[in-house]
């Protein structure tokens, strides 16, 4: 009984303990809990919290319709998939929402993944590099060179002046003059130190190049319903005269296409541009000459031929820096504070920078310029083949007189830069000279008369590779003229070593009446040339001198 009392005891307190010690339990869970937060008080944005590498959630997606991706080296692929930033507002968020929806891509270094555009360079230290800030065309749609908006903003910077008794003259931030416009003479500057001169005196067409020469322009002779000028050059004291047929298009007249004097015989052509019968191993002996040395880094010779059209390319590549560096050394455009990574050395004038710095031709540039040599020789085989075809051809692409001229050719896309050209991207000046490579991508010239090209080759103080600028259809008929001529030259340089050297022998190197004979040379032109360089001289000095007094100007 007492056994029974005390089990029925000892029960009851276990219960009663046990009833104790569950709330307090209880208590003490809640009491060690961290407090729950005030909504959104430290929670991240969505956007803030996407990693560098994952794919931003919520924001607007990239356009990636008429681009392609811009693998360049060692970073990622610039695709929406993987940053969390569209860089189509210069290095900053995407605002197309009206505020960022992620981190700003910072383009300063690194290269931007334009919009109609291959591979991007990132070339910060060089006149129209691909970042954002410095790259042609800006946000690019769908067209070739830019929106308006980026167009517009190929002015360059400086200055405007009004000159005393009419003129204007334009003038860099660091007060050097880029032109001047007055008394119907026209002086343009180049970044490099180079000028040119035009101006009529006489009823001639008068253009210096420097004091290297220039050329007098004439009018020739009408013939089957085209109109020729006739031009003396003149080079380092050396004349000579070309043909040009005039062409009026757009309401403006007059660009000139070269019309040579003669072709070789059919066979020649044919032997030129047709596969070789093995590919020709041929020493150049450039190894010392100064102006290789100089575009050593960016212009190196194919290392064997398949065809001669291969080697013409090389060849007029070559006279075209070779001339370059010698109307450099001559208007001692080392001195000038705008190129300032060449070393200066009392032997040699400037050599390059370290290669590692430098931008090398591509071999699909000069493939590219290769083609273009072919095609013009295939087109000149056939007006040789035509019969009276010195009654004036339609060689070189060349259309009507009344239509445009032959560097609007659509089948014409390749060009070779001769000489240097000043232009625009993004508000700042870069240059164009000789030897560089571009494409044009645009066929009919704005109101302006320029068209839109891209570099495929420059060097490195030029406009940057696989930027894309206006060039004038002037400048781009000249390009093609020299190129016609240097075509010329290669041809006969091949005629004579046809056969020599490992190159194997052509069947026939005849010549034959071409478009329009050449006229003797023109004997004032050295002379008219002379005076037009005094004359700029003279209207120059008088122009800093009034730019300088006023100090004023538009920008």
């Amino acid at each position: 009984m007492n056994l029974s009392t005390n089990l029925r005891a000892l029960r009851k307190l276990a219960l009663l303990s046990l009833a104790m010690l569950v709330p307090a339990a209880a208590f003490a869970q809640k009491k060690n809990d961290p407090p729950t937060p005030a909504p959104h008080a430290s929670a991240p944005a969505p956007h803030q919290s996407q990693p560098h590498n994952a794919a931003p959630a919520n924001r607007p997606a990239t356009n990636n319709a008429n681009r392609p991706n811009t693998p360049t080296g060692n970073r990622p692929n610039t695709t929406t998939g993987n940053r969390p930033t569209n860089t189509n507002t210069m290095g900053r968020p995407n605002t197309m929402n009206g505020k960022g929806t992620g981190p700003a891509n910072n383009n300063t270094n690194r290269p931007a993944n334009t919009m109609n555009k291959g591979p991007a360079n990132n070339n910060m230290n060089r006149p129209g590099g691909n970042a954002n800030m410095n790259r042609p065309g800006g946000n690019n749609m769908n067209r070739p060179g830019g929106n308006t908006k980026a167009a517009m903003n190929r002015t360059p910077p400086g200055r405007q002046v009004s000159l005393k008794g009419g003129g204007t003259a334009n003038i860099r931030p660091n007060g050097q003059i880029r032109s001047v416009n007055r008394n119907g003479m026209q002086i343009n500057h180049g970044l490099h130190g180079g000028r040119t001169v035009v101006s009529t005196h006489n009823g001639a067409r008068v253009v210096t190049t420097g004091a290297r020469g220039g050329y007098v322009q004439r009018n020739y002779v009408v013939r089957n319903g085209n109109t020729y000028v006739s031009r003396t050059y003149v080079v380092n004291n050396v004349s000579y005269t070309s043909v040009y047929r005039s062409y009026g298009y757009g309401g403006y007249c007059c660009y000139y296409g070269y019309a040579p004097a003669y072709y070789w015989h059919p066979a020649y052509y044919g032997w030129a541009y047709n596969p070789w019968p093995a590919p020709v191993y041929y020493g150049w002996g450039w190894g010392g000459a100064p102006w290789y040395g100089y575009y050593g880094p960016y212009f190196a010779p194919y290392p064997a031929y398949p065809a001669a059209y291969f080697w013409v390319t090389d060849w007029m590549l070559a006279a075209s820096l070779r001339a370059a560096y010698e109307a450099q050394a001559e208007a001692n455009a080392e001195l000038s504070p705008l190129v300032p990574d060449l070393e200066l050395v009392a032997s040699l004038g400037p050599i390059p920078v370290p290669d590692d710095a430098k931008v090398q031709m591509s071999k699909e540039a000069k493939d590219a310029l290769a083609e273009e040599v072919k095609a013009q020789l295939n087109d000149e085989q056939a007006e040789a083949s035509k019969t009276g075809s010195a009654s004036g051809g339609q060689s070189g692409g060349a259309s009507k007189a009344s239509g445009p001229p032959p560097a609007l050719d659509p089948k014409r896309r390749t060009f070779v830069v001769n000489d240097e050209i000043t232009t625009a991207v993004d508000g700042q000046e870069c240059s164009l000279t000789a030897g560089d490579i571009i494409s044009r991508v645009s066929d009919t010239p704005d109101e302006d008369r320029n068209v839109d090209v891209k570099v495929l080759a420059s060097k490195k103080a030029d406009c940057a590779i696989d930027s894309q600028v206006s060039v004038a259809v002037d400048d781009l008929q000249e390009m093609h003229n020299h190129f016609r001529e240097q075509i010329a030259g290669g041809m006969d340089e091949l005629s004579k070593k046809q056969g020599s050297g490992g190159l194997p022998k052509a069947p026939d190197t005849g010549k034959q009446d071409g478009e329009v004979p050449a006229p003797p040379a023109d004997t004032s032109a050295a002379k008219t040339l002379k005076e037009q360089q005094q004359q700029a001289d003279q209207t120059e000095s008088e122009v800093k001198q009034e730019a300088g007094s006023s100090g004023g100007g538009t920008q």
